[in-house]
């Protein structure tokens, strides 16, 4: 079943100078359960696309099909994360994971529960009632997409989820994300910079152009992750897709400096 369809879209912001185009004709099926990443030339459009999709900003024209259904806006069938953690600074891990399911009704009890698994589930036992200022940069994170994953979306949209870490504190979280998607197969589209990570994580990248942006290439990605992070990242075929997909996106940030 396909989960997201875009057909035909387009995109442009107003400027003092004249329109801007963002988004040129993109297409983008993604299925069910899929892990699709999206790289590109920095200001291509990336996050622009994956707002549309979050029903945060409109499109100009062409189709934004969710389960569907047209996208109008955004939707509890969409779950976003962003690169800042957008926590809530008085409240403790519990409270930020519980928000979104206490303004919604859940009653406490289905609420307590659904805190206590997804708080074993992202490995922050022991740091329930802590508040952010107490946690480091990965564990906001993983209370991030905690509270993203507690009132249960479909979709994950992940903006730069991870830019804003350190190297080894991202390896971590791409590790731990890895995880919780092998266990919930929820669909998940996620916007990077990082090849390393799209290739690592996905079972797709998508290649966009040079403003407007436009999907120009696409790459399956069959590498074995049975085993730990060494094992897949030393792997031959994660280093030609690796070199592929990088040499891919070199060629678009270089189309217009030849």
């Amino acid at each position: 079943m396909m989960s997201i369809c875009v057909k035909k879209l387009n995109k442009r912001y107003r400027a003092r100078e004249g329109d801007i185009p963002a988004l040129s004709s993109v297409d983008i099926d993604v299925a069910e359960g899929e892990f699709v990443s999206i790289v590109g030339p920095s200001g291509c459009g990336k996050s622009t696309l994956l707002y549309i999709l979050g029903g945060f900003i409109p499109a100009d024209g062409g189709l934004i099909e969710v389960g569907g259904k047209t996208v109008t806006g955004p939707g509890v069938d969409r779950g976003v994360v962003f690169q800042e953690y957008a926590l809530f600074p008085w409240l403790t891990v519990v409270q930020n994971i519980s928000y979104g399911l206490e303004m919604t009704g859940v009653p406490r009890e289905k609420r307590e529960d659904t805190v206590q698994r997804l708080v074993r589930t992202i490995g922050l036992e022991g740091f329930e009632h802590r508040f952010p200022r107490e946690l480091s940069g990965g564990m906001k994170q993983r209370v991030a997409i905690a509270r993203t994953l507690a009132y249960d979306p479909q979709i994950l949209l992940l903006d730069e989820p991870f830019g804003a870490l350190d190297a080894l504190t991202r390896e971590t979280m791409q590790d731990e994300l890895l995880r919780l998607w092998q266990a919930t197969r929820k669909t998940v589209v996620m916007v990077t910079h990082d090849v390393n990570e799209a290739v690592y994580l996905s079972e797709r990248v998508l290649v966009m152009s040079q403003r407007p942006g436009r999907i120009v290439q696409e790459f399956s990605i069959d590498i074995d992750r049975r085993g730990d992070r060494e094992a897949t990242i030393i792997n031959d075929d994660f280093n030609q897709l690796r070199n592929e997909v990088w040499l891919a996106v070199r060629r678009q940030v270089t189309a217009r400096n030849p």
